[in-house]
Parts: C-alpha cells; sequence; structure tokens
C-alpha cells in the first residue's frame, strides 16, 4: 500500500504542505529550544551538540547526493495504519510533506540492526511491487531520525502556552526531560557514525 501511495506521491509535488529539510526540522528548531526554552544549566551543552549534530546531518545529506523528495506521509509508523478488512488504512496526515521516500519507511523499524535489516527486507519487498526504491536513501534514516527528535521537542515548545499541551505531555520542558533529551541527542550524534542499513 506505501509503495502505491508513494507512486502516485511522486507524480506531482504538494501545493499547500512544507518540505522537510534541514532548516525548518533542524536548524530552526534548535534555536527556538536554545533561545526560548531549554534551562540556562543546559545551553551551552544542547548549543555545542546541536551544532555537531547538525552539521553531521549536513555532511549525510551531501554524501547521499540527488535524492528525490516527493509527498510523504510524514509520520508514518505502526500506530498510524489501521488494519481493517484485511487491508492497512493510513491516519493522521497532519505532518504530511514533501520528503524523501524512506521518511515512510524507517520509523517502521525497531530492535537492533540485525532486527531492522531483516523488516527493512520485508518492507521493501512489498514496497518494490508497485514502486522503485532508491537504497541510497538509507544512507539518510540515521539523519531523518535526528531531525525528527529535533523537530518533535520544538514542536510542542512553540504550542506550550497553550494549556491542553501541559496537561497532555506533563513530562515535557523538566529539568529531567531535558537531560535525557541531550543524552539521546548525543547518542544519535554517535549513531551517525555508524554504517547505514543496507538490504541483504
Amino acid at each position: 500500500m506505501l509503495g502505491r501511495i508513494h507512486a502516485i506521491g511522486a507524480i506531482r509535488p504538494f501545493e499547500h504542505r512544507p518540505t522537510l529539510d534541514l532548516q525548518s526540522f533542524g536548524y530552526s528548531s534548535a534555536e527556538f529550544i536554545r533561545e526560548r526554552f531549554i534551562p540556562a544549566e543546559y545551553r551551552d551543552s544542547y548549543t555545542a551538540l546541536t551544532e555537531q549534530l547538525l552539521a553531521a546531518i549536513e555532511t549525510i545529506f551531501a554524501e547521499a547526493g540527488n535524492i528525490s523528495y516527493i509527498r510523504s506521509h510524514g509520520d508514518c509508523h505502526a500506530g498510524n495504519i489501521l488494519w481493517r478488512g484485511g487491508a492497512p488504512h493510513f491516519v493522521d496526515f497532519d505532518d504530511a510533506r514533501m520528503a524523501p521516500a524512506v521518511q515512510d519507511l524507517w520509523m517502521m523499524l525497531s530492535g537492533e540492526r540485525p532486527r531492522q535489516t531483516a523488516q527493512l527486507a520485508e518492507l521493501i519487498e512489498g514496497y518494490s511491487e508497485f514502486n522503485d526504491f532508491n537504497p541510497r536513501q538509507l544512507r539518510l534514516v540515521g539523519a531523518l531520525r535526528a531531525l525528527r527528535m529535533l523537530h518533535y521537542s520544538a514542536w510542542l515548545a512553540r504550542r506550550w502556552e497553550d494549556p491542553i499541551f501541559p496537561r497532555t505531555f506533563p513530562w515535557f520542558n523538566t529539568i529531567r526531560y531535558w537531560g535525557e533529551q541531550i543524552l539521546e541527542l548525543r547518542e544519535q550524534l554517535a549513531a551517525l557514525e555508524e554504517p547505514p542499513l543496507e538490504l541483504p
């Protein structure tokens, strides 16, 4: 089903949706958090870490070369796929945007590398029945995950004045959250140095 969706999504771009790019998901997100949300005791660490992370992401995108952007779901994980009548139904298109096709594949992978490789092989086998997949895009998976992490924190922060957000996400914007966030970003930076996933 996703291969069929992407085959249609590649025909023409969105007219009224943004693009998943380094500026909006990365630099703007990190700047917003740094200037308005991060506690003072974490600001220097967060600033240095995000600068390193964004530089690494830029390098990865440059190394991947010319990657096609298509209309994508943008938040394609198992929780946003409902199975009814033996068929998948994709829901929650709030994050739909122009992005590399792999953006709609990597969030379906879980576990250690061998398990992810096996899952990826199954996904691409079905996907390829209806659409071609460029394996060079696998180089972007770690970078896209890092961008999602930065963007998600900024997404919450930009809506924090809405009373429903502190009630719905009480763990956000606490000292503990930012300490854990810096640790997770540091781990993701290290993960970017690992070889990308490959199709068997």
